[in-house]
């Protein structure tokens, strides 16, 4: 357990050979089932945004982060704790910070889940 933090985090499932479609649709349903609703308009609404034109780097790092406590992602998000070692310099995470400032002024609501028909 990190000691840095008061929640069990589970480790990661690994995902080799994920392919980026599947990634980014998988990350967007993470972004809005977290848990947590505070996070999960502020992540979804990121995820909506920017995961369309992240690259595999960039999936794979908000991938990592999607793997820290939802209140931890919050708070570095809206600059109320103080970014951990691992995350300082991180371009995903400075992008969801500037997202959660949200300097337009725009009115948030939850993305809608889009749901393939099956074949």
């Amino acid at each position: 357990m990190d000691l840095d933090t008061p929640y069990a985090n589970l480790p990661p499932i690994p995902r080799p050979n994920e392919p980026i479609e599947t990634k980014r649709a998988r990350l967007a349903y993470q972004a809005r089932k977290r848990g947590i609703l505070e996070t999960d308009l502020l992540l979804s609404t990121f995820a909506k945004i920017h995961l369309p034109l992240f690259t595999m780097d960039q999936l794979v790092e908000f991938d990592r982060l999607m793997d820290e406590p939802d209140w931890d992602i919050f708070y570095w998000a809206t600059d109320k704790k103080t970014l951990p070692a691992r995350w300082q310099g991180s371009k995903v995470l400075d992008s969801l910070r500037a997202h959660a400032k949200n300097e337009a002024k725009v009115v948030l609501r939850m993305p809608d889940l889009v749901v393939k028909a099956q074949d």
